[in-house]
């Protein structure tokens, strides 16, 4: 059991390298065996002997948080596991260091508080400090959202209480979580801060299109994450990664409804770390406001994103489907008319398809103080069947390199723009 530990932390540990080489066939390879660690032979901590029950009324917290803090103290690989069935759950934090590797396996639903008055802080469940950890099963994270929405629509409400993640990853190193699905959250579904060498597989998110602030997996100051054939229907973001993001790896996401794939929003705040390393690719987007975009909010301090790539992406009927926006300003809240000081350098679109529900299929607005730099569009081909005429492009502060197929023409407002056949 630890030599397979060694070999999956030194795997992803080269994760960063083979994926800058191209030799993306590791990610498979490691995640496999990362799993195959959570399924060895281990103590089990099953929640029901702490006494747990699942008719559905029944309050799980207490008997899983006995169960993690015995399984935590194991020098054992340990499984924490919660049967079928169904369980009312309060906001509870599970946290590290464990003294051996562990794994939550959830095969039944898990209940929030309907009413985010009865919940104090801004996570549901929380897993923090641990490494070598698992969340597995088919088991589903209901966070109840549709109470929290009506009292608390955050998509209008600048002072909106700040309510509940579902599923809080905060400091967690080697990790997995897979087969899973959130449900209703009343925020974000996931969040993943500070954690480093983290995959994502065959995760489910789903709630309602107008759900606000619904985000589907949030990252931030994060090394080496991979959300991999994950499914993600919500009301805002699908995937938004936020600064201090290196080395992000998303592939075979199918995405819509939402607001897309996004980095960013980026900027807003003084101290933001750097961007950079993120691959976008394989992925389906449906019935979206946006598809892939990177967003930063004028009036900016300085910063940087960089390294950023969208390669081989399908859009069926999505608004703005490519955008680089460095004028995000919802709800009017910045100085608009001073330019983004986050410099955007070294991004491409390559193999991008599909159909536009907006006339401008591809739009890069980049900042006036820092022109985006070393901008490559390939092979673009996107329709729109509105009465207003064929798909447009629209360019400013930026001179991309261009190649293969233009549907719709790239860039022709872009005076100087670099064009190779």
């Amino acid at each position: 059991m630890n030599i397979l530990l060694f070999l999956v932390t030194d795997l992803l540990g080269e994760m960063k390298q083979c994926i800058d080489m191209g030799k993306r066939s590791i990610l498979p390879a490691a995640i496999a065996l990362l799993f195959l660690t959570s399924t060895a032979k281990s103590q089990v901590y099953d929640v029901r002997k702490y006494g747990a029950s699942g008719g559905g009324s029944s309050d799980i917290t207490q008997a899983l948080v006995s169960a993690w803090k015995e399984a935590c103290a194991s020098t054992n690989a340990s499984k924490v596991m919660v049967p079928a069935g169904t369980y009312v759950l309060n906001e509870v934090v599970l946290g590290g260091p464990c003294k051996g590797s562990i794994e939550v396996q959830v095969d039944g639903t898990l209940k929030a508080p309907a009413d985010p008055a009865q919940m104090k802080t801004d996570g549901w469940v929380t897993f923090q400090n641990v490494d070598q950890f698992t969340l597995s099963g088919g088991g589903t994270f209901d966070g109840q959202g549709k109470t929290a929405w009506t009292k608390n629509d955050c998509s209008k409400k600048k002072d909106c209480k700040n309510l509940p993640i579902n599923i809080r990853f905060n400091f967690v190193t080697n990790g997995i979580v897979k087969d899973i699905t959130s449900l209703d959250s009343k925020q974000f579904h996931v969040n993943v801060l500070g954690c480093k060498n983290f995959t994502f597989q065959h995760v489910t998110v789903t709630a309602p299109g107008d759900s606000p602030n619904t985000d589907g997996i949030h990252i931030g100051r994060s090394t080496g994450i991979n959300i991999i054939d994950t499914g993600i229907k919500t009301g805002d973001d699908c995937i938004s990664i936020g600064d201090g993001s290196e080395q992000i790896n998303i592939t075979g996401v199918t995405c819509g409804p939402g607001h897309g794939i996004s980095v960013g929003s980026l900027g807003r705040y003084p101290g933001e770390q750097p961007v950079s390393g993120i691959s976008v690719k394989n992925c389906t987007i449906t019935g979206t406001m946006n598809g892939v975009r990177i967003k930063t909010w004028p009036n900016s301090p300085a910063g940087s994103a960089t390294d950023m790539h969208f390669e081989d992406i399908t859009m069926d009927n999505v608004g703005n489907p490519v955008l680089i926006d460095q004028q995000y300003c919802p709800w009017n809240q910045c100085t608009a008319e001073v330019p983004s000081q986050i410099k955007i350098s070294n991004v491409s679109f390559k193999r991008i398809q599909g159909t536009s529900s907006t006339q401008v299929a591809l739009k890069l607005a980049c900042s006036s103080r820092y022109p985006c730099d070393n901008v490559q569009i390939s092979d673009i081909d996107i329709r729109y069947h509105g009465a207003e005429g064929p798909a447009t492009s629209l360019c400013s502060n930026i001179k991309p390199m261009i190649s293969g197929k233009q549907n719709p023409a790239i860039c022709a407002n872009a005076t100087g723009s670099s064009v190779s056949q």
